[in-house]
């Protein structure tokens, strides 16, 4: 947990989830959510997956293969954190890395808990078809080999086969009832915000020349094998998107 000196009287909470082979400890060194939490008055939670993954569905890991509960488990972190600190569901965010992505999709997939998620370098890898409305901002590097935006069978250990990243997007923004995209370039960064009903929103944010990675990632970077990219920070644009 990092609880701010100045917790805002209506806060929000984000709940970050690690990626394959990280921690909840690497999480809060590596992808400056602390620093943002202090100055913008929210809590961040930082689980630990059983095993350093999560049960994100056909991903990853002894958590996949053991059938670890990581729905009802982070869906009671959440509970409890609302009561503790008066968070209300609109207020109640996801996001993650890689495996963490990964997991944020099926949070929201399977469960109404949160009003947006932010899955960097995922994918769904797991049943999802009808879910509950959620606003989604997905971030992903086209030349990323560990799971690939066009859904192909990824490299590395996992072997990640989940769904093409666009359908993802396509999926969110049926369940959203959202509009037609509107996109902008500022290269390498493409941007595709589609507005949607109930002030929802979905978007996809590529990076052309980035591979599996948290843009603007800092310190230890476990679950981040590639380069970082400074094309965007990360953190700073997901906040954004929650805020909103």
């Amino acid at each position: 947990m990092h609880v701010p000196r100045d917790v805002a009287p209506d806060p929000s909470l984000v709940v970050m989830l690690h990626g394959g082979f990280g921690s909840a400890a690497q999480a809060e060194s590596a992808y400056g959510w602390d620093e943002l939490a202090d100055r913008a008055g929210f809590v961040v939670a930082y689980p630990d997956g059983d095993g350093a993954a999560w049960n994100a569905g056909s991903c990853c890991g002894s958590p996949a293969k053991k059938d670890v509960d990581d729905v009802a488990f982070i869906t009671a972190v959440v509970t409890t954190l609302q009561a503790e600190f008066g968070i209300a569901p609109e207020r109640t965010f996801a996001t993650g890395m890689s495996n963490g992505a990964m997991m944020a999709y099926r949070l929201a997939c399977d469960t109404d808990v949160f009003a947006a998620i932010a899955p960097v370098s995922g994918t769904i890898v797991t049943a999802c078809d009808d879910p509950h409305p959620a606003s989604v901002l997905h971030i992903h590097g086209l030349q990323d080999e560990r799971v690939r935006y066009d859904g192909e069978t990824g490299s590395g250990a996992t072997r990640v086969d989940g769904v093409a990243v666009e359908d993802a997007i396509a999926l969110w923004r049926t369940a959203d009832g959202c509009a037609e995209p509107t996109v902008t370039e500022a290269a390498p960064v493409t941007t595709s915000t589609a507005l949607c009903s109930d002030d929802r929103e979905v978007t996809l944010i590529t990076i052309a020349d980035a591979g599996h990675q948290w843009p603007g990632a800092q310190g230890t970077r476990v679950a981040d094998p590639d380069a970082v990219s400074t094309a965007i920070d990360a953190t700073e644009v997901i906040w954004e998107f929650f805020a909103r």
